[in-house]
Order: C-alpha cells, then structure tokens, then sequence
C-alpha cells in the first residue's frame, strides 16, 4: 500500500491559527497512517509493525507516541471523529431548496462510498468491536451520537426547506441511513465492480426516494 503524500491534514492551519505542537502533529500524521492500514486489514489484524511497514515511520517511531496499539486505536478513532462527523455539514449549509438538498446528499452519499470506503469500513468494524471492548465503549458511543447528530441536521433542514416536520425522531432517521449506508459497504467490500456499481445505484436510488416520504 502507497504511503501517504506528504500533505497531512494536521498540516493545513488557517492562516492567524495556532499550529498544533510537533509532537500532536506527528500523532496526528500517525494516525493517518494507521487509519488506512486499520481499514484494510481491520481493527483485530493490525498491529502496531503493520502501521509502521505502511507509513513513512518506523515501528520504533509509532511505539515512541502510542505504548499500544489500543491507545494508537483510541487516538485514530478520535481523530476520525475530528474530519467525519461534518462530513456533510457543506450540503446542509449550501443548499437553498428541498430539491438542492436531495440531491447534495445523494452526491455526497455516492462520493463517500467511493472515495473513503475503507475509513467506514473501519468505523464499523470498531463499533462492533466496542461491545466486547470496554476500552472502545464510550469513544465509540460518542461517536455514534455524533453520526446521529449530522444525520438529524440534514433531516431537519430538508424539513426546513420543504416547509414539514419529520414524521419520526433522530433515533429512528439515523437507524434507517445507516442501516442503508452499513448494507451498501458491505457490497462494496466484497463484490465485483459491477455488484458494487449496483448496490451504489440502489443505495443513491433508495436514498432519493426515501428522504421525502419522512416528513408531514
């Protein structure tokens, strides 16, 4: 696997920001580095050798900012934490019709599943792994409200623009997207091109058809 390009995003600062500490920032490269070996080989067959054979660290390096690879693990998931749970705050903030709404969404449900597969991938992975982890348990329910949170904002908002209320709450909206979202990176794991281009297409499908039949 490819090492990452020499720009992290630990590395882009606004202009007037403080800049994180060298020793924050080279958590932070690390913890890109291991998300991407985590994410193709998951969270019960990485180790600590295989994150640094897949980065530009040595393994003495990564053991030097993480004693273990259950820190190294709790540190990534907060760091995904930091870059997921906005993900699609730029639809909810860009869009100024129901129908602009829709269809951001669906752009970036499909652009998701293409470009970051792996990382979601790993997201589950980890949650399961939270209900014999104790060590994963509160990061991950953190997390998962966080997911909730995002999905409640373009719920609402939808419902903003199209002038309704949500006919169920943000528990039950999060369970339907994801259930949605879970189903289709599963395909997309493990099938040929053309399975996962079709389970791509029923999910956007779905998506469309599913997001004006929760409102009143």
């Amino acid at each position: 696997m490819a090492a990452p390009g020499p720009a992290y995003v630990s590395d882009l600062v606004a202009p007037g920001a403080a800049r994180p500490s060298k020793h924050d920032s080279r958590r932070d490269q690390l913890a890109e580095s291991a998300l991407m070996t985590l994410g193709e080989l998951g969270y019960a067959r990485t180790t600590l050798r295989d994150i640094a054979q897949n980065s530009p660290f040595s393994h003495g390096v990564v053991h030097y900012y993480f004693s273990s690879k259950e820190e190294l693990i709790l540190y990534c998931v907060r760091y995904y934490e930091r870059t997921c749970v906005t993900r699609y705050d730029g639809v909810v903030q860009r869009a100024t019709t129901a129908e602009e709404m829709r269809s951001g969404l669906i752009a970036k449900v499909e652009e998701t599943i293409r470009e970051e597969a792996p990382l979601h991938q790993l997201w589950y992975d980890l949650r399961n792994q939270a209900m014999f982890e104790p060590a994963l348990r509160d990061v991950v329910l953190d997390i998962d409200a966080q997911l909730q949170a995002m999905v409640w904002r373009i719920v609402t908002r939808y419902a903003e623009l199209a002038g309704q209320q949500p006919l169920i709450d943000s528990s039950a909206c999060y369970a339907i997207f994801d259930g949605l979202f879970a189903q289709t990176l599963l395909a997309w794991a493990a099938g040929p091109e053309d399975r996962r281009e079709r389970a791509l297409e029923a999910l956007t499908g779905r998506v469309d058809a599913l997001l004006p039949t929760l409102f009143a």
